[in-house]
């Protein structure tokens, strides 16, 4: 009889599509835990895009610009992503996160533009009287090379929804096959380890176990950077991010 070896077997499953089970995140009590907090920063020039409606123009709007980063005047990034990656177990999800998180079609906008959003569904829907073809792609990089179509979701109806399953962590580039100018990012995490920066740019993730972590900060226009840090037992751990393009 021949035998298959183990990189064999693990090589045919991946052929096969089969899944290799992966451990799932466990939840705990944190009774020791630390806070991170901090601020996402930009020091580079704002560009802006220009954008040029060619089709539905009475519902999506004229030419406009918009930047293609939101800084405040001290420099802070307004939507950034920031979480940490491959935490084993933790604080318990919120119940928020339980919720089917929306990602919104309305002017031939996505709303909202940027979320984080738990492993799991999400629903995509059409406010807008006119098709919208949705299309997802998996970045790689820290939202570079996003080439691998996660969904694409054709909706041509008002009030049309459509519920997703999001297999995997990662940042999804959103963009629309119908209407080319229309930009959206997602970041699907496995951990509630994960904050979106308000309008100074400002961030808290709380109830982290003391230990060793990869911090890593993301924008769109910018890409993402990775940060080690260690926390400490009940520490108060400032961490200032700065994104460059």
């Amino acid at each position: 009889m021949r035998f298959f070896s183990l990189f064999s077997i693990l090589l045919l499953l991946l052929v096969l599509g089969w899944a290799i089970p992966v451990s799932a995140y466990k939840e705990t009590s944190v009774s020791n835990g630390g806070t991170i907090s901090g601020k996402v920063v930009f020091n580079g020039r704002v560009p802006k895009r220009t954008i040029i409606p060619t089709r539905d123009k009475s519902i999506c709007g004229g030419m406009r610009k918009e930047p293609k980063i939101l800084v405040g005047p001290d420099k802070g990034v307004e939507e950034g992503i920031v979480y940490l990656k491959k935490v084993k177990k933790g604080k318990p999800w919120t119940k928020e996160s339980a919720k089917v998180p929306v990602l919104n079609q309305e002017k031939c906008r996505f709303s909202p533009t940027v979320q984080i959003i738990r492993k799991g569904k999400i629903a995509i829907v059409n406010s807008d009287p006119v098709l919208h073809n949705t299309h997802g792609y998996l970045c790689k990089k820290l939202g570079k090379q996003c080439k691998r179509t996660v969904f694409n979701l054709a909706l041509p109806n008002q009030g049309q929804r459509i519920e997703k399953n999001m297999k995997r962590p990662g940042t999804v580039k959103v963009d629309c096959d119908a209407h080319g100018w229309m930009l959206g990012w997602m970041q699907v995490v496995d951990n509630p380890y994960y904050a979106l920066t308000d309008a100074d740019g400002k961030f808290s993730i709380t109830q982290v176990p003391p230990g060793k972590y990869t911090l890593v900060a993301f924008q769109g226009y910018t890409g993402g950077i990775e940060i080690p840090i260690v926390v400490k037992a009940k520490e108060q751990l400032e961490i200032t991010a700065e994104l460059k393009k």
